[in-house]
């Protein structure tokens, strides 16, 4: 299986936006076409299942996979199946079932396993590796917050600082961990989540590294992130305990938004890559930004844009004249220039020195905002985009592939 050791490239596509928005036919048709275009990696977002709202990020469990996703949901389990699945993922599952529609709850999980694991393999034999993502926190009223009480604490919860994305912060409403709590317990909460993340995929994305450092904590019931402040995480300890259990933790570090150098020193020591985004690498006020292209380090991720971005075509026709002029520059300068501005954006980010290069599956296709899949703080309207069938085609196989050979990054 190629490595994030390696230079190579890949697409971000949660299961939802493929045609059919499950797993079946049109994940392996991705998949035929990651190969054919040269890729490495299929991102996705998490897999649980997801709230009122659609957002993956404030699923109903931390652990169990998402109904929704079947290809076949009505197909047959055998006691065996169920039994030996309880066995195996005791930790979690009673939990999920008491809350859950019990054994039906446990019948759709074993259901989950059998059609991921034969898209896992049909991947693997395509050198096609699966890149998860795990949310810091849980959702309210979560299975993991039912069951586990006194891992949590109260009067206060989960949010964001002002930043580039929203000027009041982001107030995410989830409950926030009781640290000491977690410690006393060796942090055997969050080994086991690693434990069925890395059960799933070759590696995960952990969503808002820096919260592991210091995470912004909102009085409960504020109207918005402003009045949150900063509280100290458990910082490499987490990492440490989860490491002596399950080894070698494949981990791409989430470090945006408000990052300090406690945070990049926690990052650096564990050795995860970092994450850069090409969206925010044309501001002329910041010319020592990360993102910049001349910044950016070989042990870490370079993205186009995240889920919380815009999309390519979107970004850029919304762009400020002066950062689309720096951009303009840019590509000049690199030689990058293509007919349409989002593929010259590929393409520079493709030149730069981070192993892995991802890219959304809308900036394929040149898709504009309305395919944008979230705005973050905005409570509806997220989270719905799908592609249509048949979209993604051989000449953009083809296209995509040439570039990732020419960026040195097709293995």
């Amino acid at each position: 299986m190629t490595q994030l050791s390696q230079r190579s490239a890949g697409v971000q596509l949660h299961p939802t936006s493929l045609p059919a928005g499950r797993l079946g036919d049109d994940a392996y048709r991705f998949v035929d076409w990651l190969a054919a275009a040269g890729q490495s990696w299929w991102q996705m977002l998490p897999l649980g299942p997801p709230d009122r709202a659609r957002s993956p990020y404030k699923a109903k469990s931390a652990f169990a996979a998402w109904r929704g996703l079947l290809a076949d949901p009505a197909a047959p389990v055998g006691e065996d199946e169920i039994e030996e699945f309880r066995a195996r993922e005791s930790f979690w599952i009673g939990d999920w079932e008491a809350v859950a529609d019990g054994r039906k709850a446990v019948a759709d999980q074993v259901r989950f396993e059998r059609e991921w694991g034969a898209l896992r393999a049909y991947a693997s034999e395509r050198a096609i590796g699966l890149i998860g993502d795990v949310p810091i926190y849980v959702a309210p009223g979560s299975a993991d917050q039912i069951a586990w009480p006194e891992l949590f604490r109260s009067g206060e919860v989960a949010g964001a600082p002002p930043d580039a994305l929203s000027e009041s912060g982001q107030l995410w409403g989830n409950p926030l961990y009781d640290w000491p709590a977690l410690q006393r317990r060796r942090y055997a909460w969050w080994t086991e989540r690693l434990r069925r993340t890395f059960a799933l995929f070759d590696v995960t994305r952990i969503d808002h590294f820096r919260g592991f450092v210091a995470y912004w904590a909102v009085p409960e019931g504020a109207s918005d992130a402003r009045a949150g402040r900063w509280r100290r995480g458990p910082g490499r300890a987490l990492f440490d305990a989860a490491a002596a259990e399950l080894g070698e933790l494949p981990v791409i570090a989430e470090d945006l938004g408000v990052i300090t150098e406690p945070v990049e020193r926690l990052r650096r020591s564990l050795g995860f890559p970092g994450m850069v985004v090409m969206q925010f690498g044309f501001d002329p006020e910041d010319p020592h930004g990360p993102h910049r292209l001349e910044n950016h380090e070989a042990n870490s991720v370079v993205y186009t844009g995240t889920h919380d971005n815009d999309t390519l075509r979107g970004w850029w026709e919304s762009l400020a004249p002066a950062s689309r002029a720096e951009a303009e520059q840019r590509i000049r300068d690199a030689g990058v220039e293509e007919p349409e501005p989002w593929w010259s954006i590929v393409r520079l980010a493709y030149s730069s020195p981070a192993r892995l290069a991802m890219i959304q599956a809308q900036d394929v296709l040149g898709l504009g905002s309305d395919a944008r899949m979230n705005v973050p703080g905005r409570a509806t309207g997220s989270w719905r985009w799908q592609m249509k069938p048949g979209a993604l085609t051989g000449e953009h196989a083809k296209r995509l592939r040439a570039l990732t050979e020419e960026a040195g990054r097709l293995q």
